[in-house]
């Protein structure tokens, strides 16, 4: 309980009080004591009450605020509580003897550069096209069908809605051998590498055969759960990807190599799944773009040629948006149970994307988007053949058959330097040799890595353009 000191001389009055606590003082005289205490604390902070003053009494200051005298009394006791104010016998109430820190006004940095007008960079669709209506619709009937059960913790291996509908499309669609008790649903791909990495180094693997150029991230996530990353031989048909025995698993994106944009030759293909049968290695098929394939049939799942031996990681981040965390993996039956453990013991996967997502395949919509989207990367990437053709006819287009991003070759030496004059022309584009794994004894001819996927329709001409006239 506070009890007001004696040592009234040489008080600050009220007046002055009021003319220190500005209009801040008003709120105090209507708001009571925690508007008060509010007031004082202001006043103190901004020097306005300098340290050692000594306050009115809290009869005089009740009497000039139309308060209560206990209410200015309870707010000088929380004051003081709080080391604002002291009350010491003989010298009244006083703010506290100490150094306010005031706050530092740092004038605010440069703003860095933004991003490029125009993104060229690949790995991502474009977002402007995604099914805002036809997603909302599923998701109003997934919502309203969905069983009371679908918003507990669930099983790690994600909703059974979804893992059904993809058993059904990817057996159709991608020559999958599967069933729903076998796939289990992640946050991407990046995710499932995770899950998988946890596993291999469950069993003891040491080490992971990858392509020699791939995602650096890719590489790192299995490097932090353990395994050495082994670059697999390189030549002028592609990835050889057979890896040296002793390697534990082997990752791949067959049908349509990142970021070369080759296609695994079908004696590879074989050749690297006997390699697992033989040795009971794994074999990791990263299935990131096989929805969009433009000049012939698509190239079927390497998984459907050895489902017990090859993990299949297939994702809604190109075919819709990578902001739903979508991804899934199909898994040998002799994986499967140790995936889900690593995956946790709750499915961490967001519940309602899952169960819109099993209504958007169930319903056709998918697949009708699907279709859309792959003639629209086909004109964008038939509209770049054309323009390259007329306006730099040296540069050679290779990895055009699928997917959303294609190869440039550039002269030897300058690719940092197209790609600087890229960024200062505003254009975001990628050299090929930051894909390059760091022991990779092969080293590709300078080219850019061009992703026609990101950018809407309403500006793709002018990336274009501004594309064409730095390779001219």
């Amino acid at each position: 309980m506070y009890v007001e000191p004696r040592g009234d001389r040489g008080t600050t009055g009220p007046a002055r009080l009021r003319q220190a606590l500005g209009s801040d003082v008003i709120c105090a005289g209507r708001g009571g004591r925690g508007a008060l205490a509010t007031a004082v604390r202001e006043a103190v902070r901004s020097g306005r009450l300098a340290p050692g003053t000594r306050l009115p009494s809290s009869r005089q200051l009740a009497a000039d605020l139309g308060l209560a005298r206990n209410t200015v009394a309870d707010a000088y006791g929380d004051l003081v509580a709080e080391g604002w104010l002291t009350a010491r016998r003989g010298s009244g109430t006083l703010v506290t003897d100490r150094t306010i820190r005031r706050p530092v006004l740092v004038p605010p940095a440069a703003e860095p550069p933004g991003e490029p007008p125009h993104d060229l960079h690949p790995g991502n669709p474009d977002l402007t096209t995604f099914p805002r209506a036809a997603w909302l619709k599923a998701t109003r009937r997934a919502m309203a069908t969905a069983p009371d059960d679908a918003f507990g913790y669930g099983d790690p291996r994600g909703r059974p809605e979804l893992r059904a509908a993809l058993a059904e499309t990817l057996i159709r669609t991608r020559g999958v051998y599967t069933s729903p008790e076998h796939i289990l649903i992640c946050a991407g791909v990046s995710h499932g590498l995770q899950i998988l990495g946890e596993v291999l180094a469950g069993r003891a693997a040491r080490s992971v055969a990858v392509e020699s150029y791939g995602p650096g991230r890719h590489r790192d996530l299995l490097a932090a759960a353990g395994l050495q990353t082994l670059p697999l031989p390189l030549d002028t048909h592609g990835t050889d990807p057979v890896p040296p025995d002793g390697t534990d698993a082997v990752l791949l994106t067959p049908a349509h190599q990142f970021p070369v944009g080759t296609t695994l030759q079908r004696d590879r293909r074989t050749a690297v799944v006997d390699w697992a049968r033989r040795t009971g290695g794994l074999v990791l098929e990263n299935d990131y773009d096989g929805e969009f394939r433009f000049d012939h049939q698509a190239v079927g799942a390497l998984q459907g040629l050895a489902p017990d031996c090859v993990v299949y990681l297939g994702t809604a981040s190109h075919t819709l948006a990578p902001g739903l965390r979508l991804a899934w993996m199909v898994l040998p039956a002799t994986l499967a149970e140790e995936a889900a453990a690593a995956k946790g013991q709750i499915d961490s996967c967001e519940v309602s994307s899952q169960l819109t997502m099993a209504e958007f395949i169930t319903s056709g919509a998918y697949n009708r988007h699907v279709r859309a989207a792959r003639r629209r990367y086909r004109d964008r990437r038939n509209s770049l053949v054309t323009a390259l053709a007329q306006h730099a006819p040296e540069v050679r287009v290779t990895g055009t058959a699928a997917g959303l991003h294609t190869l440039l070759s550039l002269l030897p030496g300058t690719e940092q330097r197209v790609v600087q004059s890229a960024t200062r022309q505003g254009l975001r584009v990628a050299g090929l040799s930051r894909y390059r794994h760091e022991r990779s004894q092969h080293v590709m001819a300078d080219a850019l890595v061009v992703g026609y996927g990101t950018p809407s329709d309403a500006v793709w001409p002018q990336a274009l353009s501004a594309l064409t006239r730095i390779l001219s």
